[in-house]
């Protein structure tokens, strides 16, 4: 089978985590680009990648790289590609674009161009232009500039990987799927120790969590774009599918889900039944400042509110509480907080042992670790040595 190079993009801050999924997939000459990965593999590398990947946003196959000094030679060169190798006049497609350039500074211009260099390609060969479909097309297409470097791929996911197809229904300010993975891997959790949400939200960590610990896909419930291509080969697909559900485990592992809101309950559970895994997680409705974990050692993951409707005082408090009650009743956990509220977390209390870029949307955040020991830090070191 033919090996061809792939690029996998991704979120800023989880390109080592989407490598090393890359690694366990068997892809070749992995390359950690910044948002990206590069990599080589075959057809069947490029259905399982996007089947499996976790951190993968989208998974692109290039076509052609060129350079372009204007928007002349951008529209030239991508009118010089051979477009009939991918797809025919009555099929439709759509373009995105995406650039880091002083010379083409808009997206939506680039996409505009290329667009119109392809269509024209065809009306100019069968005096017919194929049909522009943004939502659905049987050919999605990326067009990436990096200073007068393009790259031109095809998209194989169609909509962003994210889109696991559970979260139908969802609260205020809900983490993205591929980051909320990522912050699981992150963390290095075990997929042994209990897993804790206090605030879920509409159950995204604990969604994802019930997903890594089972081994289940994380594209198990969705389409892609390479399922319209022509060359799809849907015997290769099949077995793909069937080996990935073939590796599916049944954890141990208990996954809590809890929110001080009924309703956000509600959206939680919904999405993991359509998930497939609401019997592997609990959901209970509680303030998290009555909660305690203490059966041993346990994953706390938090995405708290960023004080964006609260005063700083108010905002201020809420996370020093959140502190004090994680270091008071949470002993022997870990815990993982992400927030865009670096003054806030300032007020947290507790000594953090890593700290994480990362973006949540526009967002820029820190995944910040908590090691909540039990007694004093010094006391907890001397008791481990005692034990050596």
């Amino acid at each position: 089978m033919e090996v061809f190079e792939i690029i996998a993009t991704t979120l800023f801050g989880l390109e080592e985590i989407l490598a090393q999924e890359l690694r366990e997939l068997g892809a070749a000459d992995i390359e950690v680009l910044s948002r990206a990965v590069r990599y080589k593999g075959d057809r069947e590398m490029l259905y399982k990648s996007n089947l499996l990947l976790r951190t993968a946003v989208k998974v692109l196959k290039p076509i052609g790289t060129f350079y372009a000094a204007n928007e002349q030679q951008l529209y030239d060169k991508i009118k010089k590609i051979n477009w009939d190798e991918y797809f025919s006049y009555n099929k439709t497609f759509a373009i995105d674009g995406s650039t880091h350039s002083e010379i083409f500074t808009h997206s939506k211009f680039i996409a505009l161009k290329s667009k119109d260099a392809i269509a024209d390609q065809f009306r100019e060969k069968y005096d017919i232009r194929p049909s522009v479909d943004t939502e659905n097309p049987d050919l999605r297409i990326n067009v990436h500039i990096n200073d007068k470097t393009v790259i031109v791929s095809l998209d194989s996911s169609g909509s962003s990987l994210g889109k696991r197809n559970y979260r139908l229904a969802q609260t205020e300010a809900p983490i993205n799927e591929v980051l909320a993975a990522g912050i699981i891997l992150l963390s290095g959790w075990d997929k042994t120790c209990d897993f804790i949400d206090p605030m879920c939200g509409s159950g995204t960590f604990p969604i994802e969590a019930a997903l890594l610990a089972n081994n289940i896909p994380s594209g198990r419930n969705r389409k892609f774009g390479f399922e319209t291509w022509g060359d799809f080969d849907l015997n290769l697909w099949d077995e793909v599918k069937a080996k990935a559900d073939s590796n599916i485990i049944s954890s141990n592992a208990k996954i809590f889900a809890n929110d001080i809101d009924n309703k956000a309950l509600d959206i939680a559970f919904a999405n993991a039944k359509r998930a497939g895994v609401s019997n592997l997680i609990t959901f209970d409705t509680i303030d998290f400042f009555h909660t305690s974990h203490d059966t041993g050692r346990g994953l706390v993951i938090m995405n708290p509110p960023y004080g964006e409707r609260l005063q700083v005082n108010e905002i201020t408090n809420f996370y020093q509480d959140i502190g004090s009650r994680l270091k008071h009743f949470y002993q022997g956990c870990d815990a993982w907080i992400i927030s865009a509220n670096y003054e806030a977390l300032k007020n947290f209390g507790l000594r953090t042992s890593k700290k994480i870029k990362l973006y949540n949307g526009p967002l820029e955040c820190r995944l910040q670790k908590y090691e909540l020991y039990q007694g004093s830090k010094k006391a907890n070191k001397i008791g481990n040595e005692s034990i050596q």
